[in-house]
Order: C-alpha cells, then sequence, then structure tokens
C-alpha cells in the first residue's frame, strides 16, 4: 500500500509518543496520531483531551473534543481546568500535540489572527505550549504556514530566539514539526530540517518555507508506514475518510 502525504504525517506523528507517555491532543490528526500509536507500540500511552476528558478509549471518528465517541471508556469526565490547570500546568504532561496557521522559524504557533482575519484562539495551545516538554506540531507543508516570525504569537516556542524562552519565565522544551515534507526539530534554537519524508527534497522544502532552515548533516529520511499501520488508519480509526477525504478518490 502506498500512503499518502498526509498519511506519512500522522504515522510519523504517532512515533513521537513512548510507551506510558501521558499526552494531550485535540481532535484533528493529532487524535489520530495517538490512537494509532495506542493501537501499535504504545498501548500504555493515555490521552488527556483538553475539554476534560481522562484516559479514554477511542472509537472512530470523533469531530471535536466534546464527541461522545471521544468519551467512551474515559476514567474521567472533567472539565477544562482539570486537563490544563491539574495536569498540564503541574508538568505532568510530558507531550502535547499542537497544529496552527502559522509556525515561525523559532517554532512560535499562531492560531489567533491573520491579515485582520480572526482564527479559532489558543483554546488550551498556549498552556501546552507553555508547560510540556515536549510539543509535536502537525501540519501540511505550505510556505504560507511557516513565515520568519508569526503575525501573532498564539504559542510560545522560542520567542525571539535562544535564551528568550528562559527569560520569559517558561521551562525548557523540545519541539518537533511533522509536515508533509519533513520533519524539523528544534531545542531553544531554530528549527532544523532532520528528515524528508519519503519521496519529498530538499528543494521542495526550501520552496515551501518561508524562511531558510539549516539542515541536519546527515539529513535522516522517515521510514516509510508499514501495512498494518496504514491498515489500523484506514480501517479501524478512520474509515469513512473523515479527516482523508483525499483517500476517496484513489
Amino acid at each position: 500500500m502506498t500512503a499518502l502525504p498526509r498519511e506519512l504525517l500522522v504515522v510519523e506523528g504517532a512515533r513521537q509518543i513512548r510507551d506510558g507517555d501521558l499526552v494531550i491532543v485535540g481532535t484533528g490528526l493529532p487524535l489520530l496520531a495517538a490512537t494509532l500509536a495506542q493501537k501499535t507500540h504504545a498501548p500504555g500511552a493515555k490521552l488527556v483531551i483538553e475539554s476534560g476528558v481522562m484516559f479514554p478509549q477511542v472509537v472512530p471518528t470523533p469531530v471535536s473534543v466534546v464527541d461522545p465517541r471521544l468519551m467512551r471508556g474515559a476514567s474521567r469526565h472533567g472539565s477544562l481546568f482539570e486537563a490544563l490547570g491539574g495536569l498540564v500546568q503541574r508538568g505532568l504532561v510530558r507531550t502535547g500535540f499542537l497544529g496552527g496557521a502559522e509556525v515561525d522559524q523559532f517554532a512560535n504557533i499562531n492560531s489567533t489572527t491573520i491579515a485582520g482575519k480572526r482564527l479559532p484562539g489558543s483554546g488550551g495551545a498556549n498552556d501546552i505550549a507553555s508547560h510540556c516538554s515536549q510539543v509535536v506540531i502537525l501540519t501540511d507543508h505550505e510556505k504560507r504556514r511557516f513565515p520568519a516570525r508569526c503575525s501573532y504569537v498564539t504559542s510560545p516556542g522560542f520567542l525571539g530566539g535562544p535564551g528568550e524562552r528562559a527569560k520569559a519565565g517558561l521551562g525548557p522544551l523540545r519541539v518537533k514539526v511533522v509536515t508533509d515534507l519533513c520533519v524539523m526539530e528544534a531545542e531553544d534554537c531554530a528549527l532544523t530540517v532532520t528528515a524528508l519524508m519519503p519521496g519529498a527534497t530538499a528543494q521542495a522544502v526550501l520552496e515551501n518555507t518561508g524562511f531558510t532552515p539549516a539542515f541536519a548533516d546527515p539529513l535522516g529520511t522517515v521510514l516509510p508506514p508499514d501495512p498494518e499501520e496504514l491498515r489500523l488508519l484506514r480501517e479501524e480509526i478512520d474509515p469513512a475518510c473523515v479527516y482523508f477525504p483525499e483517500r476517496i478518490s484513489r
């Protein structure tokens, strides 16, 4: 089976979760990634939903953080205050998954406003970026999504550059940005391309990025999904193509 570009993105996102991790996710591609991790290499991973759902056994395919399909088998149906205040802000959640309209060279995220147009805003994204020790950003790779500087910072990465996060009173952070073209990583510095997706090129990354990222040497290549990962994604996690409508036309 040949993986679609966004399927590559989800599978690589799932690989960032370790068995036993406490992970906070929202709906969309991050939820698919977290559910895939649970069904493969990280059965002991515990999911927290920012609406307050704790440790659910997700059934296909939730479309919002209050979808009942997201609540099956949960240990607790709590509140936003419990998820963000009781867990994330206390530093108990290692990994947070985020998206955003813009991600800049220092891994800051804008999900609030672009060119005067109001976007959904932060939700729990600022809390997650401020208090988790690892943030995984899943997004399509388009030039407009990767400016040199975000026009508005909703969620802090490394703010203006090295040392700025500590000056703002925020703890250390490891960032991975997973796109349909590459993986970029940073720890208190600008994003560096560390691996290319199968079939992608460095030139394609440069052409679709609004800044000039550094490239690791050696530059890795993301392992393609195995057939079982794709089967789970297509048949059990998103069988109705809610998040992958491009599969319908194949």
